[in-house]
């Protein structure tokens, strides 16, 4: 038998993803992040990571509290993943995440909210 047209067009398609990967040492989990204090140059801190922004599987942000005490009067802002050097000290065995601003600047960038399809 013979097949011939559109059906000996087709064939079959191997497609291979990867279901298992492994973790390197340099990697970072998101509970390293989550609560970590932002210190700027001169070791202020300026905010929290409070939350990561994923887009297309990427980070894309960090959510980032700025001021309030206790939770009390703290705002949302966003920051890119580029403007924040993340590291770990291996000689303290801590996560540290420093960014070139003020908690002034961070006051008065734009504000995140936890609504919508983001609500809490």
């Amino acid at each position: 038998m013979t097949i011939v047209g559109a059906a000996a067009a087709q064939t079959a398609e191997t497609t291979t993803t990867e279901t298992f990967v492994t973790a390197k040492p340099t990697d970072v989990l998101s509970y390293n992040l989550v609560n970590l204090n932002v210190t700027n140059n001169a070791d202020e801190t300026i905010g929290e990571i409070k939350d990561l922004i994923l887009s297309e599987g990427q980070l894309a942000g960090y959510i980032v509290s700025v001021g309030g005490v206790l939770g009390m009067g703290e705002r949302y802002v966003i920051v890119s993943p580029k403007a924040v050097k993340i590291t770990y000290v291996e000689n303290d065995k801590k996560w540290t995440a420093v960014m070139n601003a003020t908690k002034d600047q961070l006051k008065a960038a734009p504000e995140f909210k936890y609504e919508g399809r983001w609500e809490r």
